[in-house]
Parts: structure tokens; C-alpha cells; sequence
């Protein structure tokens, strides 16, 4: 049960990600071909390779993450306050900062990562870019040889399906329908490219990133029935 778990052993996080250049033709040719092939049933004939590669972001071996943003509770007595800090900049030193995160402040089995959509995207997506690197995985990443249970990951796209495996609810629609103030109130994610290579507004990113960090934590707390986080128990570390 969800209110079984302590609310300061989950590391709430979301990240961001880009495709790995800003132009199509930065490609080599190996890559552009592996690009068409990975895409070829997503763009149909809608679109070229070359115009659908602002989209790369989407897949790890096309994309890179630019922001990882955390949050977690500290909960003293009757006071309760929820810290955000972000991993920005270089690729491998954003995961090189989360992996230290995760083997020195949650590396306890009563530990568990929660994002939205997280199983599916952001908890893949960044083992797969620490493989990459060459940086071995956290022990929170490694699910090789782990049943279902032992995984240390929250969901709150999976929570919020109750078993139902035909659909997909946004973190802004599941905001929205929860009472909880929206995290899209400035860009959202299709414009996150643009922000970075057009823009080069990395802390526009940031908070953008951290904003939804905040979102997913509010949603476990409406799914544990208790009151939402104000905007007094809300800092950035």
C-alpha cells in the first residue's frame, strides 16, 4: 500500500532530454541510417528523417538527458518541507552527480525512485545513457535478476491506472483532474529542444524540470489522501 511507504525514503525526480545534436545533418551517415530505420514506422510518410529528428529526444541512443531534477521530503515533527536541487550541463557529469545521489543518500532497501511515466521513459532512459557513458548503474537502476516486487520504483502513471493497461494519462491532465496547479504554466516538453539549442536557456529547462519533480510529489500525496505541499514548504537546495 502506498501509504505504507515513508514518505522520506522516496526520491522524486523527472528529467529532460534533447536529441544529441541540434541539426540532422551533425549526423554521421551510420547514425542518420539507424535513425530512419528506428523511425521508419513512427513518421509513416509524414515526415523525412531529417524533419522528424527534433524528436530524438524521445529515444536514449538519439537523445541526452540536459536536466535531472530531484525532490524528497524532510519531515520534522509537525513540520514538513520538500527540497528540489537539479543535475545540469555536461551529459556524463549530470549522471555521474545523480549516481553519487543515489549510492550515498538512497542506497537503502527501503529506498524507491518515483517518477511519472518513470518506468517507461525516465528510469530507462537514463540507465541507458549511463551504459553509454561507461558508468556502472546505481544499485537503483540495476534490475537484472529482480522480480517484479523487488523493483525499487514507483510509477505515478502506473498508480493512477488501478491495472487498466489501455490508456496513458499526462502528468498536466492527471494535474489537472487532481486539483493540483498545473507544472505547464511555461514551456512544456516539445519546446525543451528549442529552449536549449535556440534559446540556450538552460535555467528556463531547470525550472521547467523541477516544477514537474514538485507535480509528481503532490500527485503521491492526493493518492495518500493528505494535504497537499504549499508553496512555504517548497525550497531549492
Amino acid at each position: 500500500m502506498l501509504k505504507r511507504i515513508n514518505l522520506e525514503h522516496i526520491l522524486f525526480l523527472d528529467i529532460e532530454t534533447v536529441p544529441q545534436f541540434e541539426h540532422f545533418d551533425n549526423l554521421d551517415e551510420t547514425t542518420k541510417q539507424l535513425w530512419e530505420l528506428k523511425t521508419k514506422y513512427q513518421r509513416k510518410d509524414d515526415f523525412t528523417p531529417e524533419e522528424f529528428y527534433d524528436r530524438a529526444g524521445i529515444w536514449a541512443e538519439f537523445g541526452k538527458i540536459v536536466c535531472i531534477s530531484v525532490g524528497y521530503f524532510k519531515i520534522t515533527g509537525e513540520t514538513r518541507n520538500f527540497r528540489t536541487t537539479s543535475f545540469y550541463g555536461d551529459e556524463h557529469q549530470i549522471l555521474s552527480d545523480f549516481k553519487t545521489l543515489l549510492s550515498t543518500h538512497f542506497n537503502k532497501s527501503q529506498h524507491v525512485l518515483c517518477a511519472h511515466n518513470g518506468k517507461e521513459f525516465d528510469f530507462p532512459y537514463i540507465a541507458r545513457r549511463m551504459i553509454i557513458h561507461g558508468i556502472d548503474l546505481p544499485f537503483k537502476l540495476n534490475l537484472f535478476g529482480k522480480k517484479p516486487w523487488e523493483v525499487p520504483h514507483l510509477d505515478t502513471l502506473e498508480l493512477w491506472k488501478f491495472g487498466d493497461y489501455k490508456t496513458f494519462t499526462s502528468l498536466k491532465l492527471m494535474a489537472h483532474v487532481l486539483g493540483i496547479p498545473s507544472p505547464k504554466d511555461d514551456i512544456d516538453g516539445s519546446e525543451v529542444r528549442n529552449t536549449y539549442y535556440v534559446d540556450k536557456d538552460i535555467d528556463r529547462i531547470v525550472i521547467y524540470c523541477e516544477k514537474d519533480t514538485v507535480t509528481v510529489a503532490q500527485i503521491v500525496l492526493k493518492l495518500r489522501n493528505e494535504t497537499l505541499l504549499s508553496s512555504t514548504e517548497i525550497l531549492s537546495v
